[in-house]
């Protein structure tokens, strides 16, 4: 559940919204489309369990769109004392490098440092108040005990190669931007999902399939929201016992009932406010908002020599630089949010990114002319009264509480890396509402486009090969592959099989996409508006590659499919150059006459 960017303009008859306003009863309701809400889902439709999901957004809208694309242990942690969370961190870490393998990528990950002793003595104190108190940087002694600790965790199941510990001369050999007044620099592995909005997509499909499609045991919506509890006057009866709650249709205002015998709450910073709508206001969160900029900087990209550079700014909050493909991710704050305001990447925290790369590679300049996007979430933190953000547990907690009808469990807290232990948790505490048994583990089964995925550079090139044909040469089958996974073999099929006759072409404005795929978006992964396809279902708007041109094609292609007249065709390339630059810092002009 995130941030709205809804137009509130009519839309097409969505199949999504049909099976809920068809069979308006389930077991299990889970509110709240982000990585934790879709992997309950998925989880809960493998165990046979009736659910449903209903997203007041699109799915990973929210902070789980707006992550550091990290999949890690979190290293840090051990200074908080969170063992418990390293450790599972690190174990889901290493599964999902085996389960979503499309998506999932080992991540070297280097970290400068300036000092041997330092901190030694402040560390105790932070582990024990959970304050940073005087800044006092962290020096290689801590570090080193830090890996290590972080490699031990890490022993069992391990894919990953140990931690390795550098000298200055051989660390600038390795990197020689890195500011010439470190001591050593400490190389470890941990790991990347480049594409977090697929990935949540890619579970979600799971589920639903997992429900069967003819059944409907496992139907999900986005752009559908949970307005109060109670029997308050949506349009048609309602099914079966249980807690009643009215849901609305954010694409075309109308408003109806539905029943579950357990509500499960993962709206992630919005818990409270979701619970207030219930009628049970609960003050269990205190979320932090965290930005990050993408940079286009060549010679930034190319002094990261594909490395992570992960470390300690000068203020000790720990910060990345993070190279993705020919772009530089750069991150990340954290500092209280206020649930009032937009999550924006402000003018103060752009001028600190460009410290922090400063101090690390203070012989490269950047500017905001090489800023292309930027984004902003709100972390699911627990409230935190005096606590700094940067301590606050990354933990989770579910809080039940009992409802008319049924049960509402809560989830507090949760971070991208464990949400598959987190949904077997959390499916497992609905389950015992329920009476039910768990019947099947996720632990071992492959996520989406990650099933047969190949496991090396040369299967790849295998892959793509087979793939391809005279009108698809190797660049777009990569493009594909990297997308989707090897799920790109059902869009193959749909790019080849146009029942009109009509052949599938690339877009004038970028090679990275084509009419039918455009096609298979619209009538398989739910795109509710055009910037749907441009920030979520593509990397386009995270790359800085939203043109006027690409704007008018792409709604062109989708207005057949989607039902969009002139007039919604018209609002939906506004409503994206609004998102773009209200919550990116993205001005594109349309061209529309």
């Amino acid at each position: 559940m995130g941030q709205k960017e809804s137009v509130g303009t009519p839309a097409n008859d969505r199949a999504s919204v049909q099976k809920l306003r068809t069979r308006r009863h389930a077991q299990v309701l889970i509110i709240g489309g982000g990585i934790n809400g879709v992997g309950t889902f998925r989880d809960l439709a493998l165990q046979g369990v009736d659910v449903a999901l209903v997203e007041r957004g699109d799915y990973c809208q929210g902070a789980s769109g707006a992550s550091s694309h990290m999949i890690h242990g979190g290293i840090r942690y051990l200074e908080n004392g969170e063992f418990r969370l390293v450790q599972e961190s690190v174990v889901e870490r290493n599964r999902l490098l085996g389960i979503a393998p499309h998506y999932v990528k080992p991540l070297q990950t280097t970290i400068p440092i300036f000092s041997t002793f330092s901190g030694v003595l402040a560390a105790p104190m932070r582990f024990l108040t959970h304050k940073q108190g005087k800044h006092t940087e962290r020096g290689a002694f801590l570090i080193k005990v830090g890996l290590s600790m972080y490699d031990f965790f890490s022993r069992d199941g391990g894919t990953v190669p140990r931690h390795q510990f550098r000298g200055r001369k051989r660390a600038l050999a390795e990197l020689p931007r890195l500011h010439p007044g470190i001591k050593y620099a400490a190389t470890y592995f941990d790991a990347s999902v480049h594409n977090p909005e697929r990935l949540t997509l890619d579970v979600l499909q799971d589920g639903e399939k997992a429900g069967g499609a003819d059944s409907g045991m496992a139907r999900a919506s986005n752009y559908v929201s949970l307005v109060s509890t109670g029997a308050t006057g949506g349009t048609g009866a309602t099914e079966g016992t249980g807690t009643t709650v009215q849901l609305r249709d954010e694409l075309t205002g109308e408003v109806f009932d539905f029943t579950a015998d357990v509500i499960v709450n993962t709206t992630g910073a919005w818990v409270d406010l979701t619970n207030e709508a219930m009628g049970a206001a609960s003050s269990f969160m205190g979320g932090t908002k965290g930005s990050h900029i993408v940079l286009d900087h060549p010679e930034l990209l190319a002094a990261c020599n594909g490395r992570e550079i992960f470390f300690e700014h000068t203020d000790g909050r720990i910060v990345l630089i993070y190279p993705m493909g020919d772009r530089v991710l750069v991150g990340t704050t954290d500092v209280d949010a206020d649930m009032a305001q937009d999550a924006v990447c402000t003018e103060a925290e752009i001028d600190y990114f460009f410290d922090l790369i400063g101090h690390v590679f203070p012989g490269i300049p950047v500017g905001r002319e090489q800023v292309v996007y930027t984004f902003s979430g709100v972390r699911p933190l627990p409230k935190h009264d005096a606590t700094q953000p940067g301590f606050v547990s990354r933990d989770y907690r579910i809080e039940r509480r009992a409802a008319a009808g049924g049960a509402v469990l809560s989830l507090v807290g949760g971070k991208w890396t464990t949400f598959r232990a987190l949904a077997e948790h959390l499916s497992s505490d609905v389950l015992a509402e329920l009476g039910m048994v768990r019947k099947v583990s996720t632990a071992k089964l492959a996520i989406g486009g990650g099933a047969g995925f190949p496991d090396s550079e040369d299967g790849v090139q295998r892959w793509i090969k087979a793939h391809m044909s005279a009108g698809r040469d190797a660049a777009r089958v990569t493009g594909l592959l990297t997308r989707y996974g090897t799920r790109a073999e059902d869009v193959i099929r749909f790019l080849d099989a146009d029942p009109a006759g009509a052949p599938d072409r690339p877009l004038h404005s970028t090679r990275e996409l084509s009419t039918r795929e455009l096609e298979f978006m619209a009538a398989h992964e739910q795109v509710g508006h055009l910037v749907d396809v441009l920030i979520r279902r593509t990397s386009l708007a995270f790359r800085g590659l939203v043109t006027g041109e690409l704007l008018n094609e792409v709604a062109d292609t989708l207005s057949g499919p989607l039902g969009w007249d002139a007039a919604r065709r018209a609002k939906e390339i506004s409503h994206t150059q609004e998102v773009l630059e209200r919550f990116h810092r993205v001005q594109v002009h349309s061209l529309v006459a």
